[in-house]
């Protein structure tokens, strides 16, 4: 457990079984039932960034109180773009999958073009208001408010919960607000996108339509995507926010002291 926790083998950037087990003279066998015991996994690496926010705190109570306490007649709405989505073709038929056998499909491809969904999650009901640009600027992203004042009753107040992308704070779109008091920006902390609640649904977006989707034009990609938009509105699932803002924040807390502590 020490050696594993505290050290590195001279000539790589983590154990296996087998390093392990020749430096300690034990086997393979051993050293896994051991690190399985603990839930060690050396080959396994993830990613991680902490927001520098200097208002990371108010904007991370400001978001969460929206989820789990939204103002009554009002509509809380998780905004962002999946900007870059590409239309790929494989070069060569897929294999379907049979006893025995994943499905296989040729690692190279052809592109033949992107568009960009903008999107609103209710928070509340878990429909989506989607539309779709071949260009990701201010005016799309204009368009995109100007469809969702039109789909939204008048006398409903709407929360926007938005990163810091720089089209969502142009002059025209401030602008557009002074003229439509009744939406409220909510801003995300920098660098924490997964804080804005539409990102679960681009994760769904993706698993299942996107990843092994076989698209031959950009209008063969947006007929999917409009697809499965329409099937998650009809499914009528939303998401459920479960963390309160005092847990985040302690984890974050957490982190950031064995960051400090790290010796790194």
């Amino acid at each position: 457990m020490t050696r594993t926790l505290e050290t590195k083998p001279h000539n790589a950037t983590h154990w296996s079984t087998r390093s392990m087990a020749k430096a300690l003279g034990m086997s393979q066998t051993a050293i896994a039932r051991i690190w399985r015991a603990f839930g060690l996994q050396p080959h396994r690496s993830e990613t991680f960034k902490l927001s520098t926010d200097p208002h990371f705190v108010e904007k991370v109570r400001d978001v969460v109180g929206l989820y789990v306490r939204p103002p009554e007649h009002a509509l809380v709405l998780s905004v962002d773009e999946k900007s870059q989505i590409q239309a790929l073709d494989r070069t060569q038929p897929l294999l379907p999958m049979r006893p025995g056998q994943a499905e296989r499909r040729t690692y190279d491809y052809k592109r033949h073009g992107t568009t960009s969904l903008f999107a609103a999650l209710d928070v509340k009901s878990g429909r989506v208001i989607g539309q779709l640009h071949r260009r990701h600027r201010t005016q799309e992203f204009l368009a995109f408010l100007r469809m969702i004042e039109s789909k939204v009753p008048k006398e409903q107040e709407v929360h926007l919960i938005l990163d810091n992308y720089g089209t969502h704070k142009t002059q025209p779109v401030k602008r557009w607000l002074l003229k439509h008091p009744r939406f409220h920006l909510h801003f995300t902390p920098t660098s924490a996108s997964w804080l804005n609640l539409v990102e679960r649904f681009f994760a769904e977006l993706t698993e299942k339509q996107l990843r092994r989707g076989v698209h031959r034009s950009v209008r063969e990609l947006e007929e999917a995507i409009v697809a499965h938009i329409e099937a998650h509105n009809t499914a009528g699932k939303a998401f459920v926010w479960t963390k309160s803002a005092d847990e985040i924040l302690e984890r974050v807390a957490a982190a950031c002291e064995r960051i400090s502590n790290s010796g790194h």
